[in-house]
């Protein structure tokens, strides 16, 4: 087939956009972008933008994150891409869906654009354009699924941790309360947890140990998967 014979073909373009979810230890969050133009200028969107033809998806998802909002070398997942024909009212547009995990506290100092970009609880987010929403609930999806079958909370927490922590990053992601001890009966049959000498004393005068996360077992762990029932 030579070059010539693409001639006749349509042209669409490629837009990358990426949902950025964030634990503060409480709640689970999403970074939005206050869109800066038209169509639907001034209303809250994905991190997003478009595909050059120097890059791969990986490349230019990278690119767009680190230039919207200065997060860099963060944990990211190819997730769906979206072709709806009248997706984008302003041209024909495909748009490939990134998922992102990440600890507030470790990242929230690298935002460059604190006018425009802000964190949003999951249950109080904004009306977006287009069909971000539904990118959103696609990637809630994804990793809801992924927390039964993969472990969570490398990327999510910081490096030490209390059990409550850990627990309530599962229940901000299920949406539903867990039994504390069935939770740590579970979690600890995985065998992927250290735990440490020292306390959290901020929760109670007694404290609460903490732990962190045995960084060979959890990566091995990820690559076998495990059914994981709360």
């Amino acid at each position: 087939m030579t070059l010539s014979t693409y001639t006749n073909e349509d042209k669409v373009l490629l837009a990358v956009d990426c949902i950025i979810f964030g634990f503060d230890k409480e709640d689970l969050k999403i970074l939005l972008i206050k869109r800066d133009f038209e169509p639907e200028k001034g209303k809250w969107s994905l991190i997003g933008g478009f595909l050059k033809k120097e890059e791969n998806l990986d490349e230019a998802a990278i690119r767009i994150l680190h230039h919207l909002t200065g997060l860099h070398n963060i944990y990211m997942e190819q997730l769906y891409t979206f072709s709806k024909v009248d997706r984008d009212p302003a041209e024909r547009t495909l748009s490939t869906a990134y998922y992102a995990l990440i600890d507030i506290a470790n990242h929230d100092q690298e935002i460059i654009k604190p006018d425009s970009c802000q964190w949003f609880n999951l249950k109080n987010t904004p009306k977006l354009i287009f069909d971000h929403d539904k990118m959103v609930e696609k990637a809630i999806a994804r990793l809801r699924r992924r927390a039964l079958s993969k472990p969570i909370g490398f990327e999510l927490l910081p490096e030490k941790f209390t059990m409550r922590q850990l627990q309530k990053l599962y229940e901000v992601i299920m949406d539903k309360k867990l039994d504390k001890r069935n939770f740590i009966n579970k979690f600890n049959s995985l065998d992927i947890l250290i735990k440490l000498e020292e306390k959290d004393m901020t929760s109670s005068k007694k404290g609460a140990f903490l732990f962190k996360f045995d960084e060979n077992k959890y990566k091995r762990k990820v690559e076998e998967g495990f059914n994981f029932k709360i």
